[in-house]
């Protein structure tokens, strides 16, 4: 079991960050394409870091669950209190880029200064290095190549399986173990729309779980990821979701609970590149 915790709020988009805009990604639905500010979108965010931030720490601490944070570096750099709660936490931090952008227009000098800066970044403020990567949904051609020459042992842009897996092609003699991430378990879903209600959506997640249980005991083990964003679990009528979800999982013989560094340590020691 990956639970997966993203942070973006602090490095979205806006005009004060040199951006042609404001962030698009909104509850609302107010995609503006104009040079203003979305007031209401930034509180919004920023409720992710004052509010949500902390249920979430507390119940992952409550339940003895460790988590891999998906950071933009940026958001870090702007909010240091959530990369002190991760260092105490003892969790793992995961690069998803410098900041909160796509990368895909990039070219490979581009990219690579990208990568560069966010690993410097995490690793300044959290005290460790990320060895994961997630892109903002797209990458290039040059991206997985680029994460193994960084340094990187295992990447998450993939979402073709339950079952981590090699990457023995991208650069022969250099695999990198791909840890698969599941976006129909993210709480994303809430915001989307049409949006599932906190209820859909923990009964989604729990049949998926039970589900990879019996799959488990049928002898086909496998592995469940859970997408969550301060911004949208950490609301008050959502974080009960989760902790419905982690008293269940919790309360299952069998299940690992581990970073995705540690499950691509697993990888590596039953199935040696």
């Amino acid at each position: 079991m990956s639970i997966v915790v993203n942070v973006e709020e602090g490095s979205e988009a806006s005009i004060l960050r040199g951006d042609r805009g404001p962030e698009a990604v909104d509850e609302l639905g107010i995609h503006l394409k104009a040079p203003i500010r979305n007031y209401g979108n930034e509180s919004n965010y920023l409720y992710g870091i004052k509010a949500g931030a902390p249920r979430v720490a507390a119940l992952l601490q409550r339940y003895g669950v460790k988590a891999s944070w998906t950071v933009a570096a940026m958001s870090l750099e702007n909010h240091p209190e959530i990369a002190r709660t991760i260092a105490e936490l003892g969790h793992e931090p995961v690069s998803h880029g410098w900041r909160w952008v796509h990368q895909f227009k990039m070219d490979e000098a581009q990219e690579r200064a990208f990568i560069r800066k966010a690993v410097a970044s995490i690793e300044s403020t959290v005290g460790v290095r990320p060895y994961g990567w997630l892109s903002r949904y797209l990458h290039t051609d040059n991206t997985r190549r680029l994460l193994i020459e960084e340094g990187f042992t295992y990447h998450m842009d993939d979402y073709s399986g339950d079952v981590p897996f090699w990457d023995r092609d991208t650069v022969p003699g250099r695999p990198i173990a791909i840890v698969p991430y599941q976006i129909d378990t993210n709480d994303m879903k809430m915001w989307t729309d049409p949006a599932m209600t906190p209820t859909q959506w923990l009964e989604y997640a729990r049949n998926s779980f039970d589900q990879l249980v019996r799959e488990g005991d049928a002898g086909k083990p496998k592995m469940m990821s859970l997408g969550l964003h301060l911004r949208i679990i950490g609301r008050p009528g959502r974080i009960w979701a989760l902790e419905e979800f982690l008293r269940h999982v919790t309360a299952c013989k069998g299940v690992w609970i581990a970073t995705r560094r540690e499950i691509a340590e697993h990888l590596a020691r039953v199935e040696p590149a």
